[in-house]
């Protein structure tokens, strides 16, 4: 159906040119590109049948960027490397006239700040140029924004309260690991929380709110209000939100382990002195810590992600519970990856399908809850990422 242009060879990247390689007839053509290629030939010698062509980038060079555009002509690009690289890739599609898909939204290198500003500024250029850009299809964001679309469509007049919900209860075995790219990781769980509350952005200390959530086929898990990107999206979407949080869990030997790297400040991103040369903190610590893409083989345990939504449907009060639980073993046997890379990887595939097919396709810069959350809703469940419904259910929040 179309070429496709894949940037990051890391977990998610792996599960998302695996589940492309099984739809030929969607995926007839793909190539898989990192600034390390040796991890994308590794990559396509495992898929076999010469399905995947690799390609050596710097996802930081635009120049270089276009030039291989240029070569391989994909229809899109799907991005899969580190957020600090949007906008590079971005700036190269636009020149290039070619469809952009991501997972997560920019954040800057110099600052542990994220949001979906720097990425929207692009809408009308995009438009201008008639391509399309598809903003956080991943899990959350991604699925969880679908989720909450699909609830507004099919089961709500209004939604007035919604509660991402987020639990990883699988075990790796390591004292202390990251499930993904570990700079990220820990940038993201150690701002400060933030959720949106009767039209204004209420701001927490970090971890300040917590209480134990029930998670289907797992039990209750403490859980903690943090700030996630898709908040700012759904909010600006569903103007009827009265309220917006997004929880996740974490066990606390993770939490003690946080503290004493906030502690000791190997959680900076200012540089420092060592052995008279400069160095990062965080990417110190990124280089010392397991590699995520490598937890898979033990893991054990399974995610449940979700939305709990409160709102009004004919004049009654309603609440709805929408989730999907992924084994970490079923992840592994299947792509070589565990299930938090196989929860953000199989979406991006989905989405980069929704596009070639002409579902998902219009001029701009647009997130995943703004188009038709159907199709993308009936091939999670043939693609390995079921979802259960649960209506007039406690909510717990």
């Amino acid at each position: 159906m179309g070429r496709v242009l894949v940037i990051g060879a890391g977990g998610v990247g792996t599960v998302v040119v695996h589940k492309m390689a099984s739809l030929p007839e969607v995926f007839p053509e793909i190539m898989l590109a990192s600034r390390t290629k040796s991890k994308c030939d590794a990559i396509a010698e495992k898929i076999g049948g010469d399905r995947i062509r690799t390609a050596q980038i710097d996802a930081d060079k635009v120049p270089e960027l276009r030039e291989l555009i240029r070569a391989f002509k994909p229809e899109i690009v799907v991005n899969v490397a580190l957020p600090y690289q949007d906008l590079h890739i971005m700036d190269a599609c636009l020149a290039e006239k070619v469809a952009y898909l991501d997972t997560a939204n920019y954040e800057p290198l110099e600052e542990a700040k994220f949001e979906y500003g720097w990425q929207w500024a692009y809408h009308e250029r995009y438009r201008d140029a008639g391509i399309t850009a598809i903003l956080g299809c991943g899990f959350d964001p991604g699925v969880t924004s679908i989720f909450t679309a699909y609830a507004a469509k099919h089961h709500f007049d209004e939604i007035h309260y919604l509660d991402i919900v987020d639990c990883n209860a699988g075990d790796h075995g390591k004292p202390f690991a990251t499930n993904f790219n570990p700079e990220i990781n820990i940038r993201e769980v150690t701002q400060k929380g933030k959720y949106w509350e009767d039209g204004r952005w209420i701001y927490t200390k970090p971890h300040e709110i917590h209480k134990p959530l029930t998670y289907p086929g797992i039990g209750p898990k403490e859980s903690y209000v943090i700030y996630h990107e898709e908040l700012e999206s759904l909010v600006k979407n569903f103007p009827t939100l009265k309220r917006a949080r997004f929880w996740m869990t974490f066990g606390q030997e993770y939490l003690t382990h946080l503290r004493v790297i906030q502690n000791i400040g190997m959680a900076g991103i200012e540089p420092v002195m060592f052995d008279g040369r400069e160095i990062i903190p965080i990417q110190f610590l990124k280089a010392v810590l397991p590699d995520p893409g490598e937890l898979g083989e033990n893991y054990t345990g399974e995610t449940s992600i979700g939305c709990r939504i409160r709102g009004f449907k004919d004049g009654k009060e309603k609440t709805y519970y929408i989730y999907n639980n992924c084994s970490h073993v079923a992840a592994y046997k299947e792509t070589g990856a565990q299930a938090v890379s196989y929860t953000t990887g199989v979406p991006a595939a989905i989405g980069t399908m929704m596009y070639l097919k002409g579902l998902w396709k219009k001029p701009g810069v647009f997130n995943v809850e703004e188009f038709d959350p159907d199709p993308f809703m009936e091939q999670l469940n043939l693609l390995g990422l079921p979802w259960v419904e649960l209506h007039d259910v406690d909510l717990e929040v």
